[in-house]
């Protein structure tokens, strides 16, 4: 079947509560195998899946670096995460932060966000096809497909999904100070994690705005910074800010053996002045 054909199929029609049900029937494990194999999700059926947006193309590809030796550990990148995208817990928190050591002795603050990897293990398990890697490399979710089963959280080898346990009535301490919700808050009993904020760039580059160069269309852990330790853009562009930084810089990404292709990379904490 042509690449033409999978696209235009029509997503199965398995809602959120029709999958309760059925998990609550017979069990969440029987339920994935039958889904991925041959239930009415089948394998064939979510590659099909066509969720994308118009801006969403494959002549772009979205990558972040993160210079571990210009961060100053300020959490600003954190708190503006949160505020964004209404994340008000910190038990929830899409953009994990935390001191550490080499063995050499130097101090740096490690964070991770969603590191957005090409052959997503998270995508892969999920039995309803909430969460798939768009043509321009982000993994996306769908919150109202998603379930719960917390399969992708189980799946992901780098820890940055979280489960939400909390209630839309909560209140995000982190807002005015750090911004404002510019997405709906997700209902209680869905995974969530960073979206290298999707909805900024899809409305920037709708509007004509670089993202990565322009504010408004690039992720608010980039622009919130006060050290521009993480930089942004289209790898495809050899011009943008992140293929120059590439270009500039030795980097590295976390467990590049396990095949997940990551487009988030990092700059050691200790490196040679040029």
């Amino acid at each position: 079947m042509s690449k033409k054909n999978k696209d235009n199929r029509k997503p199965p029609l398995l809602s959120r509560r029709d999958a309760l049900k059925i998990i609550g029937a017979t069990g969440a494990t029987a339920v994935i195998a039958q889904a991925v194999t041959a239930g009415p999700l089948s394998s064939g059926a979510i590659e099909g899946l066509k969720r994308e947006t118009h801006h969403a193309s494959s002549d772009h590809e979205w990558h972040m670096v993160i210079d571990l030796a210009q961060c100053i550990g300020c959490q600003y990148c954190i708190w503006a995460c949160q505020a964004t995208n209404d994340v008000p817990e910190d038990n929830m928190r899409w953009n994990i932060g935390f001191p550490e050591r080499t063995e050499s002795g130097t101090d740096f603050f490690m964070t991770r966000p969603c590191l957005h990897c090409q052959e997503a293990p998270c995508t892969k398990v999920c039995p309803v096809g909430a969460t798939w890697v768009r043509e321009d490399g982000i993994v996306a979710m769908d919150y109202d497909r998603c379930i719960g089963c917390r399969y992708c959280e189980v799946a992901c080898p780098y820890d940055v999904r979280r489960f939400n346990w909390g209630s839309v009535e909560t209140e995000n301490e982190y807002q005015p100070t750090w911004g404002v919700a510019e997405v709906e808050r997700r209902e209680r009993g869905v995974a969530e994690k960073c979206t290298f904020c999707v909805h900024r760039i899809d409305r920037g580059m709708a509007e004509g705005l670089t993202p990565g160069v322009d504010p408004q269309a690039t992720p608010a852990c980039v622009n919130i910074c006060p050290v521009n330790a993480r930089i942004f853009g289209d790898i495809k562009d050899p011009e943008s800010p992140v293929s120059k930084y590439l270009d500039e810089h030795e980097t590295f990404r976390l467990r590049e053996d396990f095949g997940t292709e990551p487009k988030v990379h990092y700059v050691r904490p200790e490196r040679e002045e040029v």
